[in-house]
């Protein structure tokens, strides 16, 4: 009989303390999510000012980059969205102006913040074109020297993509391209699209595999952040030289999906 009153007792102050979880989570995704909505109106409007004045690459480093890593900070601090790198050393060194693709996994927004607050080289997106109707961002991503495409229109798409990725390599920038096209849930595996070894092969550029478990922190099509660790694992570059977009895209599917098992195994035992 002692032990009655006790084990409602337990399950009670085990439900408070879940939901009390579930609100401080709520919190910090809210101030997370009102950070870059608030600071995005002056950043965004300085960079388009500026965009008069100066070139991309300079709007890249003076607007661009310091807001996209006070993204990553504040999902850091206040979100406790924590991250770590592996494979840092097999990017390309800062001097180095060899043609370079980089391939992510993509399960949420978190990736798109990050990559561009680490690289070394200024990041071109290939993005549709959509994205520049949204207000006060697609102008900033329309002054960056990224390639926006028409997806309904493929062979045009195709040759824009082609023709403006050579030169923005030439010029220093990285492309990255999402192979799958679209986010997919965490512990899932999506279509991979060979684009962006199509670009390789036809300019030599060389690929680099990434795999990225965002899905553990930032759901896709969520604004509501869990408090965890972020992996990111940077694959060695492939070359494009001698090979066949669809076999070479094989390739980089097989290094990132492997490594995605190893990284966050529990989310593909579950699914």
């Amino acid at each position: 009989m002692s032990t009655f009153p006790v084990r409602p007792a337990f399950w009670f102050n085990a439900w408070v303390n879940e939901v009390g979880h579930k609100k401080m989570n709520a919190i910090r995704s809210l101030l997370v999510f009102a950070w870059i909505v608030l600071s995005i109106i002056p950043m965004g409007l300085g960079l388009i000012l500026s965009s008069f004045f100066v070139s991309d690459n300079k709007l890249w480093w003076w607007f661009a980059v310091p807001w996209l890593r006070g993204v990553i900070v504040v999902a850091r601090w206040v979100g406790r969205v924590d991250y770590t790198v592996h494979g840092e050393e097999n990017l390309p060194a800062e001097d180095d102006m060899s043609r370079t693709i980089l391939c992510p996994k993509h399960q949420s927004t978190w990736e798109t913040f990050f990559f561009p607050s680490m690289t070394s080289h200024p990041l071109a997106y290939v993005f549709k074109q959509e994205l520049l109707r949204i207000p006060v961002f697609g102008g900033c991503i329309g002054r960056l020297g990224m390639i926006h495409i028409d997806r309904s229109n493929r062979s045009e798409a195709w040759a824009k993509v082609a023709e403006q990725g050579e030169v923005l390599m030439d010029r220093g920038k990285w492309i990255i391209m999402f192979p799958e096209g679209t986010r997919t849930e965490r512990g899932s595996q999506g279509n991979y699209k060979a684009g962006a070894t199509r670009l390789a092969v036809t300019t030599g550029a060389s690929v680099v595999p990434i795999a990225v478990t965002s899905g553990r922190c930032w759901p896709r099509r969520s604004f509501w952040l869990i408090p965890g660790n972020i992996d990111v694992s940077i694959g060695p570059a492939i070359s494009a030289a001698g090979r066949e977009p669809e076999e070479l895209m094989q390739q980089v599917e097989h290094w990132i999906e492997t490594e995605m098992r190893r990284l966050d195994a529990q989310a593909y035992v579950q699914s």
